[in-house]
């Protein structure tokens, strides 16, 4: 089983969304405003729509941490949905004193009717609630705790976007140069959509502009990046440990991504074996590669070069210009539901696909590398690099 597990609960309008994280080691330095600043990366963005104006996302610690620390024992995470004041009578546990009105055109593309056909649910808010993408707000609390783990062992994470429609962001800078803290990443959290290159943010914001007043939605490719990760995470002794694959899941996870790659994964297929493979040398201390195609992942397991996975979004499915639908009781055609929702989300997707790898690659370090102290999984950390190190 592995060490560190979470799991999320709670819906879109309902009271709160909920998420525990078991396995943390006991001695993380953990404030709720670590957790509190992942969430407000993820609320930013260009595009977004109404919601993120009601909500202003903040975590409470509930349990397994004291003083600043964590004590080894699940956390419990709570972030209030602020929006559930104005949907009393529609959403929350107790019976409502009359039934509100059911909402019965799925949309194309979202969960509304497959959820709707599992679960034997003649109201579409049953499933749509669950299903939104409101429930990655969890993801990024937990995905922060994990990231101060990762911390710990000298591991950075951060992501942009590398284009929106038809529109791509042409930097193409080392990962060290805008994942650690510096001038770089300082550009990319300031930009209204995650981006380097100023007349690629320009473009972008326009077509985004241009799709609003059309009544459409836009997606992109959004791309995570770990630096400082040791060799050797991951494994090719069987299928479900091999940690590509589990960084693919992960990612395909999040709401509305439909296609992943870790390194040049696709761009690869089209070339020569000689165009694409990394070539390894040794410079005395260590060994070297002149490239990093392969993503910093090989047969599975990590090489010692930046992790660097991306992830296509496809654009919301909730449109105001509605698409056509069939009504789920009477199977009339209709226009398709239409709820508040986002124009683009792509920046916010890319801070989802962060909390995404920050819980697959720290859960990794302590499969690892164990220790039920923080102390100890350090210790047993520099140990390794140690031992690596005189290969």
């Amino acid at each position: 089983m592995p060490r560190l597990r979470w799991l999320t609960a709670g819906e879109s309008h309902g009271p709160a969304l909920l998420c525990i994280v078991d396995g943390v080691p006991a001695g993380l330095a953990l404030r709720a405003a670590d957790v509190d600043a992942d969430l407000a990366r993820r609320q930013r963005g260009y595009g977004r729509g109404g919601r993120m104006k009601i909500e202003h996302d903040v975590v409470a610690l509930e349990a397994g941490v004291r003083g600043g620390e964590t004590l080894g024992s699940p956390i419990g995470l709570r972030i209030v949905n602020r929006d559930f004041a104005n949907w009393q009578g529609r959403m929350g546990p107790e019976p409502f004193d009359a039934p509100p009105e059911p909402v019965t055109a799925p949309r194309p593309g979202h969960a509304d009717l497959a959820g709707a056909l599992k679960y034997d649910r003649d109201d579409l808010r049953d499933v749509l609630e669950r299903a939104s993408a409101r429930e990655t707000a969890a993801r990024v609390a937990a995905g922060a705790i994990a990231r101060q783990v990762l911390r710990a062992c000298g591991v950075a994470v951060r992501s942009r976007v590398r284009s929106i429609g038809e529109v791509r962001d042409p930097s193409e800078p080392g990962p060290e140069q805008w994942v650690r803290d510096g001038a770089l990443a300082a550009r990319v959290e300031a930009s209204s959509l995650r981006v380097l290159d100023d007349g690629a943010e320009e473009a972008m914001r326009a077509a985004i502009l241009a799709a609003s007043h059309d009544g459409d939605t836009l997606g992109g490719i959004v791309e995570a990046v770990a630096v400082g990760v040791v060799p050797g995470l991951g494994t090719y002794v069987q299928w479900d440990r091999r940690l590509d694959g589990r960084l693919a899941q992960a990612a395909l996870s999040i709401p509305a991504i439909k296609a992943v790659e870790v390194g040049d994964g696709w761009s690869a297929a089209g070339l020569r074996g000689s165009a694409v493979h990394d070539a390894i040398g040794h410079d005395g201390e260590r060994f070297t590669r002149a490239t990093n195609r392969a993503g910093g992942l090989e047969g599975g397991v990590t090489n010692g070069q930046p992790l660097v996975l991306r992830a296509a979004m496809k654009p919301i499915s909730t449109l105001r210009r509605a698409l056509p639908s069939a009504d789920l009781r009477t199977h009339a055609a209709v226009s398709a539901n239409t709820e508040r929702s986002d124009v683009c989300a792509v920046p916010a997707a890319g801070v989802v696909l962060e909390a995404m790898l920050c819980l697959t690659l720290a859960g990794e370090y302590l499969d690892t590398f164990g220790g039920d102290a923080l102390a100890d999984t350090v210790r047993n950390l520099e140990g390794y690099r140690a031992r690596v190190a005189r290969r």
